[in-house]
């Protein structure tokens, strides 16, 4: 362990350390800490969002803490809450262990795999006795649990939360007691999360875990946080060409949090286009290699400077806040059915602005496509038009 631990390094751009002084006294202790971070396969990407926490868990890697990365794929069956104005949908075991194969292999793009060790919460949550679940709701009250955000708004809004996702964070919570976390890590939204684990950790006679937030990163949109359900992402392991172009389109404001939680630096002194072509190379590099750098600045270049054709059709958007990129394709014309338009998608044959879009799921916002062209094919062009 090193002796003298760089706290400048593990503290950068954190935002909740809780508690402060004693998350500082263990890193000061020479221990080795065991630091906890659990991601659930609820999808088969992971992106730039989850980079951000899994760049800070590498830093601690780099010290010579143990990475404990928890796979929840016991409670991937039930959804996390966080930040949900509905209960989410129930994922099957394959998909759960698809996405699951996925997530460790772009985890490792990040991570050193050798000093990675790698757990499932199906090792203890599985075996869990009724008796035992009727001990571990014993940690909390019905009140704590409808303090959480998410469930005091859908709980005053008669919207449904079924019992399962009630449970959600008391089995993220004993992930901490199982894998007897120093630290644990998350981003901003997961706080209640983590602090439910330090009651676990004491309520099981452990000492409590410190907790280590990180920012939440805004998505390319410019607005919401970065995710796939928003279209509003970009995958780690994503084609070059796709992620330089998606860096591309980030708004100016956005260079600085790009930089700082990605790179670990502050943008070029340079005007914001270069910005964003630096940080365009930056990713690319990180998670493709140099070779693959060029080529994806020359296709980005090669696809802005090829003019869209003045009698391109305007398409009118409707007066919703949001579209399903389904609905916009067959709306634009370019697919006479939502099976058609899904094909589209699924072989990477529909741009807007330039960019890339892979997922089928994504409803994108309205007020952001005015203003936008969408690409179907190498040739069928519409330009989309607010709503009159």
């Amino acid at each position: 362990m090193n002796d003298k631990p760089d706290l400048d390094a593990i503290f950068r751009n954190a935002v909740d350390k809780i508690p402060a002084d004693e998350l500082e006294r263990r890193l000061r202790s020479g221990d080795t800490l065991r630091v906890k971070l659990g991601l659930d396969p609820t999808a088969p990407d992971i992106h730039l969002g989850h980079a951000v926490v899994l760049n800070k868990l590498r830093e601690f890697q780099k010290l010579g803490h143990t990475a404990v990365l928890v796979v929840g794929d016991y409670t991937a069956r039930v959804g996390d809450p966080s930040g949900r104005s509905k209960t989410r949908p129930v994922l099957s075991p394959e998909q759960i262990e698809a996405n699951t194969r996925t997530y460790l292999e772009q985890a490792y793009r990040i991570l050193d795999p050798e000093l990675t060790e790698v757990r499932h919460n199906s090792e203890w949550l599985a075996p869990l006795s009724l008796a035992d679940i009727i001990h571990l709701t014993r940690a909390t009250t019905v009140a704590r649990i409808l303090e959480r955000d998410d469930f005091s708004k859908r709980y005053t809004a008669n919207d449904q939360i079924s019992l399962t996702e009630l449970l959600y964070p008391l089995m993220q919570a004993y992930d901490s007691v199982a894998v007897v976390a120093d630290v644990e890590l998350g981003g901003t939204d997961q706080l209640y999360n983590l602090l439910m684990g330090r009651q676990m950790m004491e309520y099981y006679g452990k000492r409590p875990q410190c907790v280590l937030t990180m920012p939440l990163l805004v998505g390319t949109e410019g607005k919401m946080k970065m995710s796939k359900s928003l279209g509003n992402y970009i995958g780690v392991s994503e084609p070059p060409n796709d992620m330089y172009g998606k860096a591309m389109s980030i708004p100016d404001e956005l260079m600085p949090d790009y930089y700082t939680l990605l790179l670990g630096c502050t943008p070029p002194d340079t005007e914001p286009v270069q910005q964003k072509r630096e940080l365009a190379r930056s990713l690319v590099r990180n998670f493709h290699g140099d070779s693959a750098v060029s080529d994806a600045e020359r296709t980005f270049d090669t696809l802005v400077q090829r003019k869209v054709p003045d009698d391109a059709p305007e398409v009118s958007l409707p007066h919703e806040d949001q579209i399903w990129i389904v609905d916009l394709i067959v709306r634009s014309g370019f697919a006479q059915t939502n099976g058609e338009a899904r094909r589209f998608i699924k072989g990477g044959a529909v741009r807007i602005g330039g960019q890339v879009l892979s997922d089928e799921r994504a409803s994108l916002p309205t007020e952001q496509l005015a203003g936008q062209v969408i690409q179907v094919g190498k040739r069928r062009y519409a330009r989309l038009v607010a709503a009159s």
